[in-house]
């Protein structure tokens, strides 16, 4: 009935949407970029060519991460990358169902058989929180926590810094941007336990890689990263 009264559109194209998704009709969700196939066993990056065996990029190479592991659902762009703007900037909470719904297939594919003990959102600045009125990585892994039967950890990391947005910046720029600004409330909750971080997106991975640098300090014996999608 209320299908009826208001019908779904499509984020992409405006045209009523399908069955595939609530709000990304058929022709959209095949524009969906889904990330498969050779990758960087540790930051997640797609590779090009055949690789057979536990590749790791130039990069965690070089510059290793905290993270032990992450991997996103899909490319940032086209179809994904409106439905994350509108997500993240334009209120656009009813998306949450379909995003989560990508969060929990990579979920099942890559981390399924990891035994979690929580799941822990990447937070906002109260400043931020506020003014946008919710934080867009705790409705994520909130109903991601829901699906696959693990807590969430809500209030297990705050941020303490406000910092600008990381958009125009450069990668050394990003991580210098975030660092120190996030600490773990309560380390007794942390400590020895194998935690899966959610985000909605990860570009250079600066944001993902301090929230692990912090939960690993306090004592998690594992931090693996998950993100919707992939700048």
């Amino acid at each position: 009935m209320a299908d009826a009264l208001y019908p779904r559109v499509c984020i992409g194209c405006g045209r009523n949407a399908g069955d595939a998704f609530r709000y990304v009709c058929w022709d959209c969700a095949t524009r969906i970029r889904y990330i498969s196939g050779p990758r960087c066993s540790v930051c997640g990056e797609p590779v090009e060519g055949r690789v057979d065996h536990a590749f790791v990029c130039h990069g965690c190479r070089t510059d290793p991460r905290a993270y032990d592991a992450a991997r996103s659902a899909c490319r940032y762009d086209d179809v994904a990358r409106d439905a994350m703007q509108t997500f993240k900037y334009d209120r656009g909470v009813w998306l949450n169902p379909d995003l989560s719904a990508m969060l929990l297939t990579c979920f099942t594919t890559e981390f399924d058989a990891m035994g979690f003990d929580g799941i822990v959102g990447v937070p906002l600045h109260p400043a931020r929180r506020r003014a946008r009125g919710y934080n867009q990585a705790h409705l994520l892994g909130r109903t991601l926590a829901k699906r696959v039967g693990v807590p969430m950890w809500t209030h297990a990391l705050v941020r303490v810094r406000a910092t600008p947005s990381q958009t125009r910046l450069t990668a050394p720029q990003r991580a210098s941007n975030v660092r120190g600004a996030f600490s773990v409330f309560r380390a007794t909750l942390v400590a020895d336990r194998q935690i899966l971080l959610v985000d909605d997106v990860m570009t250079t991975g600066a944001t993902v890689n301090e929230c692990a640098r912090c939960l690993k300090e306090a004592g998690a014996a594992s931090v693996h990263v998950l993100t919707v999608a992939r700048g």
